[in-house]
């Protein structure tokens, strides 16, 4: 079974990122990276790594290597963790974490001061030097009166920059799940199609024989000869689809070359006994969504931006200039130098902007946040339900067709066989029952298929990581070809 101990381990553990940390934090090469990856690692059970310099570049690629060879042919599991290690986007989803961390840690610092040095009367023909020198330093004074803020602001922003690492990491996941049993379903089918072939061809080899003893007619014949040359064209069809659905898993999981050399296995795990009872899958998925969890961040960040620019409403640029002037002049023949010392307070006077179309448009930005919030909780509910949804009905088709459809379907090509030979029925008839019997088997084959995507849908409802557009597209073309087989 793909996952289910998996699967009940992870919804018994609620995922929620750290809180605020320190400038000291913020500076580390790693911010925020090991909360990422132990929070991730509750749901996928799996190691992920941050490679930021040549020798963890070297060990990520020796750990990925020495999966690919011990693991003959590759399981679903070791899919996930080989995408986790070399996965080059999830890296830079990675870098943008610490790209935020930087911007946290530029918000504890204090804001260079402006220094200006002036002078006037060089070179007159009285002094052959100065006559005054002047030196201003410029100090923001609203920077430093707001800096809390902006730094609760810029920290909000990091732990967003958290969460959208861990939605990455567990969407990486969840795509490279659902590329491998793709992949695998396409081989199974492919399969399944062979040995209908080499079946179609043993009757086809009969016919022929049968017609050059006059036994059999021209027309029959060649009902034998076209069901072989249709079955070999989407046998061919299907073997084409398979190697594009394993394309698929190479690209998520970040091979090429020589790695290129491995192999997945010929068929699906069978159905499980029962399905995973999920009663309360709204609740979870509302307490451990990680998108949710970056909605509320985002509102919480909007809210902050929304009070900074009500304590700016009025004042937009508060600055205060201290520094001095030096004066030298030469009065009865003796120079004399004159130091005072200067402070000015700078800043904007209201008269036409008086703050209010900022404060309109901050007012707004948060009722935006605030509804894009409200409408996520629904959302969320109902993507939960309809993971449940699709788990519990695709696992009752699925046995549906196993225990049902498949043995009804088998046992009709076994009495035409039978009458056939006792020259009851005739060839056409015979064709028609295996034809049917194939159909039957590879709709089987998918059923399975969708309801192993279904489980695998299950983690991503109640944690976050769902099928960007690009890979759900992927899984609806792989559901609607016939392909599959395995050991390729």
């Amino acid at each position: 079974m793909i996952g289910t101990t998996r699967l009940i381990a992870a919804l018994a553990f609620p995922l929620a990122l750290s809180g605020c940390v320190t400038s000291a934090d913020y500076s580390r090469k790693e911010a925020g990276f090991t909360s990422v990856a132990n929070k991730t690692a509750i749901v996928t059970a799996k190691e992920t790594v941050w490679i930021q310099n040549q020798n963890q570049a070297r060990s990520a690629a020796a750990q990925v290597k020495s999966l690919l060879a011990r693991t003959k042919p590759l399981d679903v599991e070791t899919a996930v963790q080989i995408a986790l290690l070399n996965n080059k986007g999830l890296q830079a989803a990675y870098a943008d974490l610490g790209d935020s961390a930087a911007d946290a840690w530029q918000s504890t610092m204090f804001i260079n001061p402006t220094v200006s040095i002036g002078t006037t009367g060089i070179g007159t023909a009285e002094l052959q030097a100065f006559k005054t020198i002047e030196g201003m330093i410029t100090t923001n004074i609203l920077a430093l009166a707001t800096k809390n803020r902006d730094m609760a602001i810029a920290d909000t922003r990091f732990r967003q920059a958290q969460l959208f690492a861990a939605v990455k990491t567990l969407q990486v996941a969840a795509d490279t799940r659902r590329a491998w049993i793709g992949a695998v379903a396409s081989w199974e089918n492919v399969g399944q199609l062979q040995h209908a072939q080499a079946t179609a061809d043993a009757a086809s080899e009969l016919a022929e024989k049968l017609g050059e003893t006059g036994a059999m007619a021209k027309g029959a014949q060649a009902r034998e000869h076209v069901f072989v040359a249709e079955l070999a064209g989407e046998t061919a069809k299907a073997r084409l689809s398979a190697r594009l659905a394993k394309e698929n898993l190479t690209r998520l999981m970040g091979l090429w070359g020589s790695d290129l050399d491995y192999q997945v296995p010929n068929s699906l795990p069978p159905l499980p006994k029962s399905v995973v009872r999920r009663d309360t899958i709204e609740s979870e998925a509302l307490r451990n969504r990680i998108d949710l969890q970056i909605a509320k961040l985002d509102l919480e960040a909007t809210a902050r931006s929304y009070g900074l620019t009500e304590a700016t409403r009025y004042v937009t640029d508060l600055e205060i200039l201290t520094g001095f002037e030096t004066e030298r002049e030469i009065e009865d023949d003796e120079t004399k130098t004159r130091t005072t010392a200067q402070v000015e307070l700078e800043f904007a006077i209201p008269i036409f902007d008086t703050g209010k179309a900022r404060m309109r448009k901050s007012e707004l930005a948060y009722m935006r946040a605030a509804n894009l919030l409200a409408e996520k909780a629904v959302n969320v509910r109902s993507e939960a339900r309809s993971a449940y949804e699709a788990y519990r009905s695709n696992y009752d088709i699925a046995r549906h067709y196993r225990n049902n459809v498949v043995p009804l379907r088998t046992k009709v090509e076994e009495e035409s066989l039978l009458t056939y030979n006792g020259m009851i029925s005739n060839t056409f008839e015979l064709l028609t029952d295996t034809r049917d019997k194939i159909n039957s088997t590879l709709l089987s084959v998918n059923a399975k298929r969708d309801f192993w995507l279904a489980e695998a849908d299950l983690a991503p409802a109640i944690y976050g990581g769902s099928a960007t557009k690009a890979s759900a597209e992927t899984e609806v073309a792989a559901a609607s070809a016939s392909s599959a087989g395995g050991g390729h």
